[in-house]
């Protein structure tokens, strides 16, 4: 049995809370489970988190308590996608990492959201891929891959097929010292990818049925990160 950790971000999941695409994510999800594949869901915050926080900054919030609004949203989140997975799920959101290895022994899809303030989902599901030792961690974000700039700004942006996580965090680095630069991972989850070996895979989360071709059919169009040589299908 394969583990995986799936990092849904919450713009891919619920742009716009439309049920017809929620569903299309637990189906998706559903026939991992159906091919034996042990499966952990992290959910993120999406739109609709980072207007909480905007409106916590303009009352006066601190940055650790705008956060904790971030992570209420990303469970809200974490739970509709329970709600629509129905008996394939763990019936409750796990928030932290001994829960979701204690609800695991279920065999049942493990959904989390945030964890703690200042750490993005993407970090949340690095560090879970680590505790739980799984084969891959899978981000699905709103792009195709890790791109050597970004597409929507430079046309002449590259996307790698490989990256070593070194040259992750290279990468993320130099973006961050770009004004409004925006990676499709953090620098954090970037580098406990690094220590953990754990390869990372980028796809576009947009179609919830390519994470089925990367994981089941070996045909996918992203970015894989990692030392190591990743043979699909797992």
């Amino acid at each position: 049995m394969t583990r995986v950790v799936i990092s849904v971000g919450g713009s891919v999941l619920v742009p716009t809370l439309d049920t017809h695409r929620l569903m299309e994510w637990a189906d998706a999800l559903k026939k991992l489970v159906i091919a034996g594949h042990q499966v952990f869901a992290v959910v993120g915050g999406g739109g609709e988190a980072r207007r909480y926080i905007s409106v916590c900054r303009d009352i006066g919030l601190d940055e650790a308590s705008a956060d904790e609004f971030g992570i209420l949203i990303t469970r809200i989140n974490a739970r509709l996608l329970i709600s629509a997975l129905g008996e394939y799920a763990y019936p409750r959101v796990a928030e932290s990492y001994m829960e979701a290895k204690e609800f695991a022994l279920t065999g049942k899809i493990v959904v989390m959201g945030g964890v703690t303030p200042g750490q993005t989902t993407d970090a949340v599901a690095a560090c879970l891929a680590e505790e739980t030792g799984s084969s891959m961690m899978i981000n699905m974000t709103a792009i195709d891959g890790i791109y050597s700039a970004d597409p929507k700004k430079d046309p002449c942006a590259a996307k790698y097929d490989t990256l070593s996580p070194q040259g992750l965090i290279d990468l993320i680095m130099k973006e961050k010292l770009c004004a409004g630069s925006n990676m499709v991972i953090d620098l954090v989850a970037a580098k406990i990818t690094e220590r953990s070996g754990i390869p990372l895979v980028v796809i576009d989360g947009r179609d919830p049925s390519l994470i089925c071709q990367a994981l089941l059919d070996g045909c996918f169009s992203g970015t894989v990160v990692g030392d190591k040589v990743v043979t699909f299908p797992l």
